[in-house]
């Protein structure tokens, strides 16, 4: 398993339009593609995006924490954010919010980027973070140090996925729908997980992309999506 870059995070929401409008009036992203089932919106097609599925209320938090966007300049970002919004600074650099009524929880890093609004760590909670961090070994993610939180994380293209202590569960109704990443072939990656004996849950082959859904660590799926020779979005 190869995966090239943290694609995007897919949420599960009754209100899309909430979060979509929040994140285009505040954190420089733009709508790069709506249709009946799902909004995608994000700074740029190419990059780190957030994918906002319609569906039934009220959602469960499950294994989502938060996702967090990288950003050049923390207070010029901070400046964007309405009035009146409670935010939170753990540590220098990091500050974190709520976006509409569903848990959506986002938060901004201050780091080196090419990119503003780019992915920079999406936080799952996990029962065992040591063990889950390392099982996400074996689907091509690579081991890291841990971040500026001390919990165990791993790398894709320069993006993280951090695992941070507590109770996951497997909710009906899960607010995470997936986390997706960018490969060449998923061809190449449905005959890993079968050698892998990796559960498959869903193959699609869209307008733009092909994609293999995985099963992965406490009830996480884990999209590997190939984009197309058609895919145009910007």
């Amino acid at each position: 398993m190869r995966p090239k870059t943290l694609d995007h995070v897919a949420y599960w929401l009754a209100d899309r339009d909430a979060v979509a409008d929040f994140a285009t009036a505040h954190l420089g992203m733009h709508v790069i593609d709506r249709t009946d089932r799902f909004t995608l919106i994000g700074s740029n097609a190419r990059r780190g995006k957030l994918t906002l599925f319609e569906a039934e209320g009220p959602r469960e938090r499950g294994a989502l924490g938060h996702v967090a966007l990288r950003v050049s300049d923390l207070e010029t970002a901070l400046a964007e954010l309405p009035d009146g919004l409670e935010v939170q600074r753990p540590r220098d650099g990091e500050a974190y919010f709520d976006v509409g009524s569903e848990g959506v929880r986002l938060g901004l890093v201050e780091e080196g980027t090419d990119q503003e609004y780019d992915l920079d760590h999406v936080a799952l909670l996990s029962s065992d973070p040591e063990q889950t961090a390392s099982e996400y070994g074996s689907l091509g993610f690579s081991p890291a140090v841990p971040g500026p939180s001390g919990c165990p994380r791993v790398e894709v293209g320069g993006a993280y996925v951090e695992f941070q202590p507590g109770r996951p569960g497997d909710p009906e109704r899960p607010l995470l729908n997936h986390l997706a990443v960018l490969v060449d072939s998923v061809e190449d990656h449905i005959a890993a997980a079968n050698d892998l004996g990796v559960e498959i849950d869903d193959i699609v082959d869209a307008a733009n992309t092909l994609a293999v859904f995985l099963r992965g660590p406490e009830h996480v799926r884990v999209e590997y999506v190939e984009h197309k020779p058609s895919f145009s979005l910007t």
